[in-house]
């Protein structure tokens, strides 16, 4: 079995994003795909071990931001490979509380999609988030960010905690 070949599944960048009371992180994700059209419903995938993970589990709301090829390796290292328990991710990022309480990403963003928590899925490291969409918006006209774009443009790896984590 060659599981290479998972590797060529297209895939976007995104920042998904929750909060615990008063306290807002967000992280990195890769895994962000819509299930339904009526009621318009997305999944996530986020690893046991993040601190979005815990925050989404507590609030049960999320948001996602849809970051454009715009982004540098900085702005994506310090959503992706920096945790939330270490540094504040929203310090001078551009961002303001969506309807649902959680922050949406607002510079060099393509659109964001708010999200209401309706089903949970254990899928071993990972929970798999069912999001039923309580409001959605474009921002730009900007490109989406794709993973292709992240690997082969700007180079960038997976951290050990992203579902496609390649372990080299």
């Amino acid at each position: 079995m060659n599981l290479n070949a998972l590797f060529n599944i297209s895939y976007g960048l995104y920042i998904v994003s929750s909060k615990k009371g008063s306290e807002i992180n967000g992280q990195l994700a890769n895994t962000v795909f819509q299930i339904t059209p009526q009621p318009a419903t997305i999944a996530i995938s986020i690893a046991k071990q993040n601190l979005t993970h815990e925050f989404i589990k507590k609030s049960k709301i999320f948001t996602v931001s849809i970051i454009s090829d715009k982004w540098t390796m900085i702005e994506i290292g310090r959503f992706g490979f920096r945790s939330g328990r270490d540094i504040d991710k929203f310090a001078d990022i551009n961002y303001e509380i969506g309807m649902n309480g959680a922050p949406i990403v607002l510079d060099k963003t393509v659109g964001y999609i708010e999200c209401k928590v309706i089903e949970t899925l254990d899928a071993s490291s990972h929970t798999i988030f069912l999001g039923e969409v309580t409001e959605a918006e474009n921002l730009s006209e900007l490109n989406p960010m794709t993973y292709d774009y992240y690997h082969k443009v700007l180079k960038g790896k997976e951290p050990k905690n992203a579902p496609t984590f390649r372990g080299k």
